[in-house]
């Protein structure tokens, strides 16, 4: 898509988070009629966004949506989040309007060389990890997406230099049609945000999209030992990259002899660093340290950067953040765990006994395999939110009973600290999105360490 094919287009974006508001001002900006939409009233949204847009002509439909015998639009740009079967969204599709997503259209209107990294668990860290790696290695790197930067900002101000590398959702991907990242990567795949997709296979042809338009010249990254993600890989048309950290492979990354390792095209093999090197723990971190090192290696950078980043990096906010420890006990900021899966690796990678606090909105997810991951480390478990009597049913039918339900961050983390003993870890490690007492799992966090920091010591 030209610029030129955007100018006097009626587009109408729809969620007025921080991608929509991006997408609306770029668009503007491109000379389209740009129309917004969102489901809360205009005095619930940020007061300068609202004015910014009536200085810039941009009309909203603010609690309303647009009646589709009043106005027809060329192009819907739906946010992360806002379901495609939405009636009004139905009508317009049917009226001949395109459906589509901001990292579609940053694609087709921006510039730069794309990294795109999807799976259900570890994308924010391997994505973060790997934006280290292309800037130790001197290139110029943006690292935008589903992380909090809206990929049309970077995209707009990319030259063709750039390197855009982008943590993709299900829900930017479902609406790509064009986008074609140099490089993509699968991680997992665990069921995840359900309640939307409806099915693990719907959720899986989401993630696949992030390679469907890529060609033998460029390369998707897959985690060989995750069977659904292997399965999705059978149908990819780019060379397909492999990693490992329990077999040892003729292509790709793999572990061996406790060293990381690639093995390229014609068979020569790269030492990158010892696993034992990492800073950030557990056995789903050394996945993405691999899958990270694949990413970098076959965009072309050398072993060396590669493992000069590996050796210093020491995680993300939110990701298994250590907060503090007060009289003995280790307090761990793990609110970016929004789904079992990630809250079973969690579990897993922290050493001894533990206080957990989980529980929040409910994305349709079952949560037996994480109860049945306590494996004897968890004494206690701490549960708020709308999923707690759901959380504690399925524990106490497990036969775990040591569980609190509070009200708010601030008991949870009281209770926990009373609970926990000298050596013990209070872990937040949610197993749930936060959107049923917080706007996003950052504010969770945030709101988990202020409370421990109000703890008296």
């Amino acid at each position: 898509m030209k610029n030129s094919d955007i100018e006097g287009k009626k587009i109408l974006v729809i969620g007025m988070a921080r991608s929509g508001v991006a997408a609306a001002n770029a668009l503007s900006k491109l000379g389209a009629a740009v129309y917004v939409q969102d489901s809360k009233k205009k005095e619930e949204l940020d007061a300068k966004v609202v004015a910014d847009f009536e200085k810039k002509n941009i009309k909203g439909y603010y609690a309303e949506t647009p009646n589709s015998g009043e106005i027809t639009f060329d192009m819907l740009v739906l946010s992360p989040g806002v379901p495609p079967e939405l009636d009004f969204i139905k009508a317009q599709k049917e009226k001949g309007a395109e459906i589509t997503g901001e990292l579609e259209i940053a694609y087709r209107v921006g510039k730069g060389k794309y990294v795109a990294i999807t799976g259900t668990n570890g994308k924010t860290t391997t994505t973060t990890l790997t934006g280290e790696i292309f800037k130790a290695a001197g290139r110029k790197t943006e690292v935008v997406g589903n992380i909090g930067v809206p990929v049309i900002s970077a995209s707009m101000e990319a030259d063709d230099d750039t390197w855009l590398v982008t943590e993709a959702s299900s829900f930017q991907l479902e609406t790509v049609s064009e986008f074609r990242p140099v490089v993509s990567a699968l991680l997992n795949l665990t069921p995840d945000h359900l309640n939307r997709h409806k099915t693990m296979e719907n959720y899986a042809s989401a993630k696949a999209n992030v390679f469907k338009n890529q060609t033998k010249d460029e390369y998707f990254v897959v985690n060989y030992d995750d069977e659904p993600s292997r399965k999705i890989a059978e149908g990819c048309g780019a060379t397909v990259v492999p990693f490992t950290r329990k077999e040892k492979l003729d292509f790709g990354a793999f572990v061996s002899d406790g060293r990381i390792v690639i093995k390229n095209e014609k068979g020569e093999t790269a030492d990158i660093c010892g696993a034992d090197e990492l800073q950030i723990p557990g056995t789903h971190n050394l996945e993405n340290a691999l899958a990270a090192a694949a990413i970098s290696y076959f965009a072309g950078i050398s072993p060396d950067t590669i493992a000069q980043v590996l050796r210093s990096f020491t995680g993300v906010e939110h990701r298994l953040e250590y907060v503090d420890t007060i009289k003995g006990v280790r307090f761990v900021n793990d609110s970016k765990g929004t789904n079992p899966d990630s809250s079973i690796k969690a579990v897993e990678a922290i050493s001894g006994k533990m206080i957990l606090i989980a529980g929040g909105y409910d994305k349709g997810s079952e949560f037996d395999e994480l109860i049945a991951a306590f494996g004897g480390k968890v004494r206690h478990m701490i549960l708020l939110g709308k999923t707690a009597p759901k959380i504690r049913e399925t524990a106490e039918k497990m036969g775990f009973s040591n569980i609190t339900t509070a009200s708010d961050m601030e008991e949870c983390v009281k209770k926990g600290f009373e609970l926990a003993e000298e050596g013990d870890t209070v872990l937040l490690s949610p197993a749930c999105a936060s959107w049923d007492m917080y706007s996003c799992f950052e504010e969770r966090g945030e709101h988990f360490k202020k409370c421990v920091a109000g703890l008296e010591k």
